[in-house]
């Protein structure tokens, strides 16, 4: 086996999350990341959701879980959106205060101490840990960041 990959190009495809109550999953998903249902399925013993946007898969959503996220166990420990701007962070951060979300951290901190890039780092309904931030803009603000010697996204 050759040590060196073939794939010329690699992004990530889509998300799947394993949640509790998929109704609920759907509508903090589409509040929150503006995403759109493409496809569910209804079995009672067999639901999901497939989220998207622009066309592109995003999320899926498999109602097969019972219980909160487990941050103890190994496996996925948050995931992530990009943005443009901070006005964008800022807004989304209003949006999850309005629907009662918790937030690992008071506010948009930096991703290191100094860093032009941040964001907010929250929970879903399921305990799934989030983050939206953005490349530029964040330093300009007065937070600091709320970690020394890691990356803000690594110990929340």
């Amino acid at each position: 086996m050759s040590s060196t990959t073939l794939l010329r190009t690699l992004q990530t495809g889509h998300v799947g999350l394993n949640v509790t109550d998929l109704t609920r999953s759907i509508d903090f998903y589409r509040a929150v990341l503006g995403l759109q249902v493409t496809h569910e399925g209804t079995d009672p013993e067999r639901r999901y959701a497939l989220l998207g946007r622009d066309g592109r898969l995003v999320v899926t959503l498999w109602q097969q879980s019972t219980g909160t996220f487990a941050t103890d166990h190994p496996g996925l420990h948050h995931l992530s959106f990009e943005v443009e701007s901070l006005d964008e962070v800022r807004a989304t951060e209003q949006l999850l205060r309005e629907l009662g979300a918790e937030f690992a951290y008071d506010g948009v901190v930096p991703h290191r101490e100094g860093s032009a890039s941040g964001g907010i780092f929250f929970t879903d309904p399921d305990g799934i840990r989030l983050e939206i931030y953005t490349r530029t803009g964040v330093h300009e603000t007065a937070a600091t960041a709320p970690t020394t010697g890691a990356p803000t996204c690594g110990f929340f």
